[in-house]
């Protein structure tokens, strides 16, 4: 039979942490002298933990003056990283912060608690190269950061822009794939439906339509397309990228042009691959070219070559014709707006020395229930020979198999969210007629290896806490390729910490096959693993 690829996964003692989703909402303003009040726009911020244990995360106001930073709970100094001149003055912010585990935070800046000064003979001279660089860079990433999303479908993780006010989203066809719905995500709190509108392979662009309501208050980007034979930008000419490597951040890459052909446009920037379809920019904030992924599959980096935004404009010309409902705006689950803490995480982990998953048997799956303790667990085993499996799949316990290779998510798991994963493995089973046709070949003197196929292909999965369906924050896929060509899908489903909890009554899953979709195999998870499961997040649920 085929053998199935596996990879070892490498985690560190850092994965522990994941990026946080606690809002810090700043407003910066002044008074001018007729007493009105002027929005501080495109005013660069640092914001560094207190005490300082890394560098400063740098934030631009935008035309409001306000900057939206998702920081973990904790203590701060926002201070700004020029001052800003207003009326033959200077205003330069230094403010401490207390950000709360819960809720929002919110900090004011204002000429109340700025430190002012007269600005100095030739402070509004023309500033050097590079202050005006990080001038153009500040307004680029104050006007446009909000416009710009993170598309998840259940085998990949991309970016898209905000193209048109009506809801319509472009990105790269090779974030959205085949899929025909997709999650658009905003801000680690919100996220919405979204349909795939238009997709070009061969161009190598797609469209996506949310509904208008949930874009604001993001606007739609400018399109740089050619004007005759003259591309709206030249070999050579500066380019800027806004840079998407997570879901809190948005930053600024600037680079060169290095050539232009009909269809793309090639820079020495330099972006992960987690930022395909990001959109690159002229100085004048028009976008010229779309982020594509290099395709090496386990390629770090994007490919040089952007597809030109030309190849899009006739696609978004005709789709925007088509526009009838659009899909709700209805907020979908996301993660957690907190962490789960190295040493929480440390300490839940203890009774979970083991690091297997919790096993639940179908007739033609093996589900696994995993919480965090039990990743944090088999990460940290001080014997870690249980990863060098390799080899024939079906020789691999259930247990060592569920937490082994994600494929595309390994990165997502690798980074421990808070959340319940409940991985779908097909079993592997050799047929009847297999199995007689070996033991005629054995009665030969001649013995064949069993030859093992997965018993059914995966379909669905549903989760119900007590009578309720429970929504996924993630349906995810893992996809293997086997030695004969062929591929294997498991499913990867995301939920909440309470989707599984002993307040559900009875928790109950049922695995759908492709093969039958409307024919599922419910079973009921036992009330000893529920508890467990519960117990594995208390001290989560403790951390205030």
């Amino acid at each position: 039979m085929g053998r199935l690829a596996a990879l070892v996964v490498v985690f560190a003692l850092s994965a522990a942490t994941v990026p946080q989703t606690v809002l810090l909402r700043i407003t910066v303003s002044v008074t001018a002298a007729d007493g009105s009040t002027r929005a501080v726009a495109a005013h660069a911020l640092l914001i560094s933990d207190d005490p300082v244990s890394t560098s400063p995360h740098r934030f631009v106001t935008k035309s409001d003056g306000t900057v939206e930073a998702y920081l973990k709970p904790g203590k701060y100094t926002v201070e700004s990283d020029n001052p800003f001149i207003f009326e033959g003055k200077t205003y330069q912010w230094i403010q401490p912060v207390t950000v709360a585990a819960g809720g929002e935070t919110q900090l004011t800046l204002t000429a109340a608690n700025a430190t002012i000064d007269v600005a100095k003979a030739g402070a509004a001279a023309p500033p050097s190269a590079r202050a005006a660089e990080e001038s153009i860079e500040d307004t680029l990433l104050a006007d446009w950061q909000t416009s710009v999303v993170t598309i998840w479908t259940p085998r990949t993780v991309g970016r898209g822009f905000l193209v048109d006010a009506r809801g319509v989203i472009a990105t790269n066809q090779r974030v959205v794939g085949t899929a025909t719905a997709v999650d658009v995500q905003f801000s680690p709190t919100r996220k919405v439906a979204g349909r795939v509108l238009a997709s070009d392979p061969v161009r190598n662009v797609a469209l996506v339509w949310i509904d208008p309501r949930a874009a604001a208050p993001a606007k739609p980007m400018k399109l740089g397309v050619a004007h005759g034979d003259k591309a709206a930008i030249a070999e050579r000419d500066k380019v800027y990228a806004i840079e998407a490597p997570s879901l809190e951040a948005r930053n600024i890459v600037l680079g060169r042009v290095n050539a232009v052909t009909a269809h793309a446009i090639a820079s020495d920037l330099r972006l992960g691959r987690e930022s395909a379809g990001v959109p690159l920019l002229t100085a004048a904030g028009e976008v010229v070219a779309i982020t594509t992924a290099s395709d090496d599959a386990l390629a770090d980096e994007l490919s040089p070559n952007a597809v030109r935004i030309d190849d899009l404009q006739g696609m978004l010309d005709v789709a925007t014709t088509k526009l009838e409902a659009p899909p709700p705006s209805t907020l979908l689950p996301v993660e957690p707006p907190t962490t789960f803490p190295a040493d929480a995480l440390a300490s839940a982990a203890k009774s979970r020395r083991n690091g297997s998953a919790y096993l639940i048997a179908t007739n033609d799956f093996d589900v696994a229930v995993i919480t965090p303790p039990t990743l944090y667990a088999s990460m940290h085993k001080d014997d870690d020979r249980h990863f060098d499996y390799g080899g024939d799949p079906t020789q691999m316990s259930p247990a060592v198999r569920a937490l082994a290779d994600f494929g595309a998510w390994n990165a997502y798991v690798s980074d421990t969210p808070p959340v319940v994963l409940i991985r779908v493995t097909p079993k592997f089973a050799e047929s009847r007629w297999t199995t007689l046709a070996r033991g005629a070949a054995q009665t030969q003197g001649v013995a064949i290896p069993a030859i093992k196929r997965p018993k059914a292909a995966f379909g669905d999965l549903r989760l119900a806490c007590g009578e309720a369906d429970v929504a996924p924050i993630h349906p995810f896929r893992i996809e293997h390729r086997v030695d004969d060509g062929t591929s294997l899908d498991e499913g990867l489903y995301v939920f909440a910490p309470s989707a599984i909890s002993p307040q559900c009554g009875t928790v109950k899953i049922t695995v759908f096959t492709e093969k039958a979709p409307d024919k599922g195999d419910t079973r009921t998870i036992d009330p000893t693993i529920v508890q467990q499961v519960w117990d594995d997040f208390a001290t989560f649920r403790s951390v205030k």
